[in-house]
């Protein structure tokens, strides 16, 4: 569970990330790795979501036992 928190956090930290190198390429003009830094913001986006429902389900199968 605990690898499960810290990867949350990886997640959160490297969208943050994405997103500011998007803005620094958007305001310096650089459309091809600001499209790469969208597509990686999208895939973390998605990987976050997967976890928190993998998360969820662990947590209400713990509550029923």
């Amino acid at each position: 569970m605990g690898k499960k928190f810290a990867l949350n956090i990886f997640y959160n930290l490297a969208i943050i990330l994405s997103i500011l190198g998007i803005v620094w390429c958007y305001n310096n003009h650089k459309p091809l790795p600001g499209g790469f830094l969208v597509g990686v913001a999208a895939c973390l986006v998605y990987f976050k979501y997967q976890l928190m429902k993998d998360l969820r389900k662990n947590f209400k199968e713990k509550d029923q036992k």
